[in-house]
């Protein structure tokens, strides 16, 4: 008898074949794809560590890579978190205890510590006071989960509560889910904060920039790079905290939409944030005198210029005043004006400038219209940042207390 060949039948075992071979093979991409992503998290953990460490403990000492080394560390602390969540680092018994009482994921003082890394790094005269603690109480919204879990553990220790875990462990995990709006809402506020004051020193300083020019543009996409993170933030968060979709956020695209951005941050924001204060510190290398000869043309130019920018410029009654603004203002080296100072008029940079505010404190103090000024606004007036410096330097260059003088002043008039 003659075969009949089953053309349905072979069309039906391929189809079950490719299907079979094309779900094995996504199997194989997701899992690739996964390890591949998991890898680019912790390498950016990794680096946000070391890069932390080096910040905070430069010698510069400076308070804007402590503030920056402390962003940077939170952030790395969060994706290191999410890694170990993935590769089951949590699953014994011990570890999970563990992470149930120490807080991971801290997200709140992410804001404020930009907003302060801006200001520390654009004002040297910035100080982080008791005044602006109150920017990080908000962080008890990130500590939440972790106290919920100690009450639970000390009440049932303690016989108020029956173990019975699961409604506290679904409030925690219900939490979670809507903590994220407060959190993106801070950010985003500090980043306008943020962007708000740019704008703002920008106009008050038109012109030199505070003789910060390159150190304003790196700010500058700083908040950028924040802000855009902010919207993708914003297009995840969105259908993350409608209950129906929170799941099918969380199965679909997990949470690599997030955090895979986040370790380019950390990428960029550790290399260049480095790179930024290293190049700091080798300008104020530079700015220190060098053992030179200059032409005597070029020594009176450079006085005359000084002496300009002080008496007809008034750049002394700038507080911020500092040799890059006096460089960018007078288009002279920073070498050439410490050497000027240092060897020709023997001086250094902060005695030359402090004599202008001295002798304009003298001018403004006799003034009819400043009866009504206590000394120190006068002195602020006059270019002065602290009342204690101004009393100190005033007494060094005249013999007598800023009050002494008014006093001997107003008897001799």
């Amino acid at each position: 008898m003659r075969r009949i060949l089953n053309i349905d039948g072979i069309i039906k075992v391929a189809k079950s074949f490719i299907n079979f071979a094309f779900h094995s093979l996504s199997i194989s991409i997701g899992n690739l794809n996964s390890s591949f992503l998991n890898t680019i998290i912790l390498l950016g953990a990794i680096q946000g560590f070391i890069i932390s460490s080096l910040l905070f403990f430069s010698k510069n000492n400076k308070q804007s890579n402590r503030l920056l080394a402390v962003l940077i560390f939170l952030m790395s602390l969060a994706s290191f978190n999410l890694y170990a969540s993935y590769v089951n680092w949590f699953n014994s018994d011990l570890l999970t205890f563990i992470s149930n009482f120490i807080p991971l994921v801290v997200v709140m003082p992410f804001g404020p510590l930009l907003y302060f890394y801006i200001q520390s790094s654009l004002d040297s005269n910035f100080k982080f006071t008791r005044k602006l603690r109150f920017h990080f109480y908000p962080v008890i919204i990130d500590l939440v989960p972790q106290l919920t879990a100690i009450v639970f553990v000390v009440g049932v220790l303690a016989g108020i509560f029956k173990n019975y875990p699961q409604p506290w462990g679904n409030f925690i995990d219900t939490y979670n889910v809507y903590a994220d709006i407060p959190r993106w809402v801070s950010v985003s506020y500090y980043v306008w904060m943020s962007a708000k004051y740019l704008s703002s020193f920008k106009q008050k300083h038109k012109g030199t920039l505070n003789g910060q020019t390159n150190n304003f543009k790196w700010l500058q996409q700083f908040i950028r790079v924040f802000a855009a993170f902010q919207g993708i933030w914003f297009l995840y968060l969105v259908p993350y905290v409608i209950p129906r979709y929170t799941d099918v956020m969380l199965n679909t695209f997990d949470w690599y939409p997030l955090y895979i951005p986040l370790a380019v941050i950390i990428y960029w924001l550790g290399i260049k944030g480095y790179i930024v204060s290293q190049t700091e510190t080798n300008l104020i290398k530079k700015a220190q005198p060098v053992n030179s000869t200059l032409s005597a043309e070029i020594i009176q130019q450079t006085i005359a210029s000084l002496k300009k920018a002080m008496a007809d410029d008034k750049l002394f009654l700038n507080p911020n005043l500092n040799l890059n603004i006096l460089s960018e203002h007078t288009s002279i080296p920073q070498k050439t004006i410490s050497f000027v100072l240092n060897q020709n008029l023997n001086k250094s940079f902060s005695e030359f400038v402090n004599e202008y505010r001295i002798e304009a404190f003298k001018e403004k103090i006799l003034q009819p219209e400043t009866d009504n000024l206590t000394i120190a606004g006068i002195a602020v007036e006059c270019g002065f940042s602290s009342q204690a410096t101004f009393q100190r330097i005033f007494k060094q260059s005249t013999g007598i207390s800023p009050s002494e003088f008014r006093k001997s002043a107003l008897q001799t008039n």
